[in-house]
C-alpha cells in the first residue's frame, strides 16, 4: 500500500497563524469504495478565505475541525474509480485540500477541459478567483464605460482580473498593491491606469490625485487603512462588491472604531451606495458564462496572470503564512506532484 501526506489543522490560531498551527501527517492510500474516485493532487490553490476555516466563530462555512485536513481547491488526475462518469487519467477540479491523494464523491467533481488553458488556471484565472472577479465586478460593480474602477490587492489573483476585466468594459482601471514591484507589474504589464502602494504613508493623497472624477466602482479584498483611504472619495451611486478583509483576518480582538464609521451610514444614505458582500458560489449559474468569456480573453491576451508556485505538499504552512502578509506574487498555488502520474 503506498503512501500518502497529508496537512491537518494542529491548534486554531490566535492572530496571524504560525508554523506550529499545522502538522504533516502520512497515511496509507486509501482504495476507492462503491461509487468513489480516488484523486492524486497535481496543484493545490491557496487563498486567503483559508485562514476563517482556521477559527471556530461564525462564518458561511464551518471551520475546518481540529485534526482535520486543511481545505482546498485543487486539481486532481483520477487514480482508480468505482463511478462511470469518471475514468484512469481524467484530470478534475476537486476540492481535495492539503494532501497528495483523497477519496472524492464524483457529484461535484468537474473534468477540466485542457484546451481552455494549462490545468493550473483551473483554480486560477479560468477557476473561482477568477470567477470572483468576473462575477463580484460585473454583477455587483456594473461599471460603465468612462467610469473609474478601484480595486485593492491589485497584484493578486482576483485583483488582477478585477483591473483588466475593468478596461476591457471600458472603465478605468487604479489598484492598490504591495510595493514598486508590484505596482509597476500592474500598471506597466496588466495595463492598469496607475497602481499606487498601500504602505505609502500619502496613499490617501496620492488616491484622490489618481481619481480626480471620484470613485464609482471600488472592489473590496482588502479593508482597515485602504478603505479608510477610498471612503471619501465615492461618487453618488458608488457600488462596492466585498470580496475580502484580508487586513482584518489575524485580528483576534475587536479594533479601534475607525474615523470614518460615524459618517458611513450617512454617506450610504446621502450618496445611495450599495455596498453587498458576496461569496462567488452566489453566482454558481454564471459558470458558463465565465469560462466562455474569461478563457476568450486570456487567449486574446485581453486578461494575463501571474502564478506563484512553491513545491510540495509540506511547503504549503508556509506559503499561506507568506499569503497573508502579500509575500506571494500573483496566485499562490502549491504544485503537489507532476501532471501525470
Amino acid at each position: 500500500m503506498s503512501k500518502g501526506q497529508r496537512i491537518v489543522l494542529a491548534s486554531r490560531p490566535t492572530g496571524e497563524p504560525t508554523a506550529a498551527n499545522f502538522r504533516l501527517e502520512e497515511f496509507d492510500v486509501p482504495a476507492p469504495g462503491e461509487g468513489q474516485v480516488l484523486l492524486r493532487t497535481i496543484w493545490l490553490s491557496l487563498d486567503p478565505y483559508m485562514r476563517g476555516r482556521m477559527s471556530d466563530g461564525p462564518s458561511y462555512a464551518q471551520p475546518v475541525p481540529v485534526g482535520g485536513v486543511m481545505e482546498g481547491g485543487t486539481v486532481c488526475e483520477v487514480l482508480d474509480s468505482n463511478s462511470p462518469g469518471f475514468a484512469k487519467g481524467d484530470i478534475v477540479l476537486a476540492h481535495a485540500g492539503w494532501q497528495t491523494h483523497a477519496l472524492a464523491d464524483p457529484k461535484p467533481l468537474r473534468k477540466i477541459d485542457p484546451s481552455l488553458g494549462p490545468i493550473s488556471t483551473a483554480v486560477g484565472v479560468l477557476g473561482m478567483p477568477g470567477m470572483t472577479a468576473y462575477t463580484g465586478l460585473l454583477d455587483i460593480g456594473q461599471p460603465k464605460e468612462g467610469e473609474t474602477v478601484v480595486v485593492a490587492a491589485a497584484s493578486g489573483a482576483v485583483g488582477s482580473a478585477v483591473g483588466q476585466i475593468a478596461k476591457i468594459k471600458g472603465a478605468r482601471a487604479v489598484g492598490i498593491a504591495g510595493g514598486k514591484a508590484k505596482c509597476d507589474y500592474v500598471k506597466n504589464e496588466l495595463g492598469f491606469d496607475d497602481c499606487l502602494d498601500h504602505r505609502d504613508p500619502d496613499l490617501a493623497a496620492k488616491l484622490k490625485a489618481a481619481c480626480p472624477k471620484g470613485i464609482d466602482v471600488y472592489f473590496e479584498n482588502v479593508g482597515g487603512e485602504v478603505f479608510e483611504a477610498v471612503f471619501p472619495l465615492l461618487n453618488a451611486f458608488a457600488r462596492i462588491p466585498v470580496c475580502g478583509l484580508i487586513a482584518q483576518y489575524n485580528a483576534f480582538e475587536a479594533p479601534p472604531t475607525p474615523k470614518w464609521a460615524g459618517a458611513m451610514m450617512r454617506h450610504v444614505l446621502t450618496k445611495r451606495l450599495t455596498i453587498r458582500g458576496f461569496i462567488v458560489s452566489d453566482f454558481a449559474g454564471r459558470r458558463q458564462e465565465f469560462l466562455r468569456d474569461m478563457s476568450e480573453w486570456v487567449r486574446d491576451g485581453k486578461v494575463k496572470y501571474r502564478e506563484f508556485v512553491t513545491e510540495g505538499v509540506e511547503s504549503a504552512p508556509s506559503a499561506f503564512i507568506g499569503l497573508l502578509k502579500g509575500a506571494n506574487f500573483g496566485k499562490q498555488l502549491v504544485r503537489i506532484g507532476p501532471d501525470r502520474a
